[in-house]
């Protein structure tokens, strides 16, 4: 075996194809109880150039190639925890003895010369002919009191760290107790029960065999009387600390192991002991390769559709620079489009964008606007009243004068003017938004290329912002042409002399009440109303003495009066014709401001993006700075393209496993 195991600790080990990927938990040396590490027994790979030896190891413990490999392996990390990338060059250990200082060296500098304890794992590969092919992964024990510079919380997190290894479904546990201790307190196979309710992955290692008290064996417990363990329970008998100090080697041990055995436990010689415990995790390890087979290649399999998938999107080295910029400026425009019309490849089904969008701002959000306008809001009787006295001027008009009606309909035209401009600035916020739309979608390339997307999106944003008040001017116009002539004849105008007759046939109505008296109105109507003898009442005002002079500006004047039928006549004409025509505007309006927008905003975007996008950035001179690759995704296709390979070997290596005998 590669390694001795260490008293008390977790012995962990998940199963490995034959020189490709398998893992245990293994043997941590009594000098290196602060980290965790792994050995992988190799024994057919090469002798690297220059070595003479017949055994021979490396270490992968260089701290910045293990951080660049886990983030290289985050896709895989669940299926190939721990493993370090062993294309990296290290240097070849022939002398154990350097190999247990090199591990006392990289413990002391990553945990302190004081009992520190680090996540961080030392890597280390054996090769040998004498071994079987295993990657073993050492835990430390569970620590019940802190000691030199551990941590408070130091069972805690030794705890967390051990439950992270042996909580994966396809590992295998070795649980080491002590034989001198009683195995009911095993915190080893108390964990293991834990996380392995079944017992279907737990095998059982008794160490110390022979420090037992005089007078006490461990028949008992080897023949799983004491606590029974399905995949069984194996007894060895290690170095002690003064076989390593006086450096015994591994051969001399596993001769008096085998001594020991026959002597004490003769009927369980043959199923104990170091050389059985590598034979039996190496038969278990190809039964479990046998049943991991299937789940593993339908993995690799999807992985590996995965990350084609994703290294395609990456996009590949730039050949023709102008050959590139001009299909992303013209995927970006088409999708643009596309987005407007509707028939986008990638349609949102969470909320209304591009031209869904706009329909629903213009029949929906304008048009509800438009209709909840009242034509007649803003605009009493005391307003028609004085428009029609000012339009007559000191004369006493005959009829109702027009241009009292032409005054007051203008006033509630120019009320339809905010809401229309208001839906020019939401069909633009809209064509904002799709420019976000559209390189959520193309986001690999366009983030492949930073500087190109921040120009894509500057030049859409500026043709948006040069349409912007061109568009508006004319929304304003189409009021403005409103606004310039009052077309009385339109078809669908009433008639003033149907509105007269019909107004002249409720003139025996009750009159308004509560209208406001005018400054050059005259009382005779309350001066001439008989009032009671017994109670006569002053008139609201009288005559001026003619004893001096009184200036009628400054006479109180009365809060309400009654409107005469001809008032009420004239009023009521005048809003019913303000009313008719303001529909008629209305209708027009909310029919011809979504044709403007269109015309002069939308289609006109559509019509010239390509070609502004071409003419502002298909120059030589600036296809250098457009084209120059994120830093970021140079990295990540290069990671994508290494991991793909190694899946692809993987896949490879799994089909010619399936086509051997494993056992």
């Amino acid at each position: 075996m590669c390694s001795q195991w260490g008293d008390n600790q977790w012995f962990l080990w998940r199963a490995r194809v034959p020189n490709t990927a398998a893992w245990s938990r293994a043997a941590q040396a009594p000098e290196a109880l602060s980290a965790p590490w792994e050995a992988e027994c190799d024994p057919e790979s090469a002798l690297p150039a220059g070595t003479q030896a017949e055994e021979w190891a490396t270490f992968l413990h260089c701290k910045h190639k293990l951080l660049g490999r886990r983030k290289y392996h985050q896709g895989l990390w669940s299926l190939s925890r721990g493993q370090p990338c062993l294309s990296v060059p290290s240097q070849s250990f022939t002398d154990f003895d350097e190999i247990r200082q090199e591990i006392e060296t990289e413990t002391e500098r990553t945990t302190g010369t004081n009992k520190g304890i680090s996540l961080e794992p030392l890597y280390l590969k054996i090769y040998s002919p004498h071994v079987l092919n295993l990657t073993l992964v050492d835990l430390p024990g569970i620590t019940k009191v802190p000691v030199g510079d551990q941590p408070p919380d130091i069972e805690g997190q030794v705890r967390e760290m051990i439950l992270s290894y042996v909580s994966n479904p396809n590992c295998l546990i070795l649980a080491v107790t002590a034989a001198n201790t009683d195995m009911a307190t095993s915190e080893a196979l108390k964990l293991a029960r834990d996380v392995d309710p079944d017992g279907r992955r737990t095998l059982a290692v008794v160490t110390k065999l022979d420090l037992m008290d005089a007078g006490t064996d461990a028949m008992d417990v080897l023949m799983g009387r004491v606590i029974p363990v399905k995949l069984g329970i194996i007894g060895v008998v290690n170095r002690s600390q003064h076989d390593i100090n006086s450096g015994k080697r591994i051969v001399e041990s596993l001769q008096d192991e085998q001594g020991f055995l026959q002597k004490r436990y003769p009927s369980l010689a043959n199923r104990n002991g170091t050389r059985h415990l590598a034979k039996t995790l190496n038969r278990l390890l190809m039964h479990h390769i046998r049943d991991c087979l299937p789940e593993l290649k339908t993995r690799v399999n999807v992985l590996t559709a995965q990350y084609q998938s994703v290294l395609q999107s990456y996009g590949q080295p730039i050949e023709d620079k102008n050959a590139t910029l001009l299909q992303i400026i013209t995927k970006f425009a088409t999708e643009y489009c596309h987005t407007i019309e509707g028939t986008a490849r990638n349609i949102e089904t969470s909320e209304l964008c591009g031209g869904a969008r706009m329909c629903y701002i213009f029949h929906e959000t304008f048009g509800r606007t438009l209709e909840s306008i009242d034509p007649l809001a803003g605009l009493t009787m005391l307003d028609i009243l004085t428009a029609i006295r000012n339009a007559t001027g000191p004369r006493p008009a005959l009829f109702v004068p027009e241009v009292s009606f032409e005054l007051l309909v203008k006033r509630q035209i120019k009320r339809l003017e905010d809401p229309s401009l208001r839906c020019v600035e939401l069909v633009h916020e809209e064509l904002q938004r799709i420019i976000q739309h559209c390189s959520t979608y193309n986001t690999q390339e366009l983030l492949r290329f930073p500087k190109l997307h921040e120009a894509i999106v500057e030049v859409v944003t500026g043709v948006l912002r040069q349409r912007l008040p061109i568009t508006n001017e004319m929304v304003h116009n189409l009021v403005a042409i409103e606004l310039a002539y009052i077309n009385t004849k339109h078809p669908d105008f009433i008639d003033t002399a149907l509105v007269s007759a019909s107004v002249s046939s409720s003139k025996n109505d009750p009159p308004a009440e509560g209208i406001r008296r005018w400054k050059s109105d005259k009382v005779e109507d309350a001066g001439m109303e008989e009032k009671p003898k017994g109670n006569p009442q002053p008139p609201m005002y009288s005559s001026p003495s003619r004893s001096h002079a009184v200036n009628l500006l400054d006479t109180p004047m009365p809060a309400t009066r009654k409107l005469s039928q001809r008032e009420q006549r004239d009023c009521e004409v005048i809003r019913r014709l303000i009313k008719s025509y303001f529909l008629i505007v209305r209708k027009s309006i909310q029919d011809s401001v979504p044709k403007t927008v269109m015309h002069f905003l939308v289609n006109y975007v559509k019509d010239h993006l390509q070609s502004q996008l071409v003419g502002q950035l298909y120059k030589q001179q600036l296809l250098d700075m457009l084209l120059t690759e994120s830093e970021d995704m140079a990295q990540q296709r290069k990671e994508a393209a290494g991991l793909l390979q190694a899946l692809q070997r993987a896949s490879q290596t799994i089909s010619e496993i399936r086509e051997t005998q494993l056992w």
